[in-house]
């Protein structure tokens, strides 16, 4: 089981369980579960408007998996990742702390999402 702490200046943080590996328990699902106003639209990684910021809380450094396709783009449209930022991604097998949360699979590692 993975710890996700939702964090958010204008809430309180909110930390819930979260069933690790389901390859179906995506970040946005996961706060529509929990009630937790995380701002989303399309739920399909079109719009970007539920991006957020992940960051590993028990130094694994994986945070999810790679980034899709959709995430390349949308991160790149709204100038949160450069095509310099995907490739060295790609190269050092490292994870972005951007993501979509309609998109990122929680995977078995404590995250902190900041939205």
């Amino acid at each position: 089981m993975a710890l996700v702490t939702f964090s958010n200046p204008e809430y309180k943080d909110k930390t819930v369980y979260a069933v690790a590996g389901s390859h179906t328990e995506t970040l946005l699902k996961l706060a529509k579960e929990h009630k937790i106003p995380l701002h989303h639209d399309c739920q399909d990684g079109e719009c970007g408007n539920c991006v957020v910021r992940v960051s590993s809380v028990d130094n694994k450094q994986r945070m999810g998996y790679h980034l899709t396709e959709k995430e390349q783009t949308v991160l790149r449209h709204l100038g949160k990742l450069t095509k310099d930022d995907i490739e060295k991604l790609a190269l050092d097998d490292m994870p972005s702390e951007w993501r979509l949360a309609c998109q990122m699979i929680v995977r078995d590692e404590d995250i902190l999402v900041e939205y």
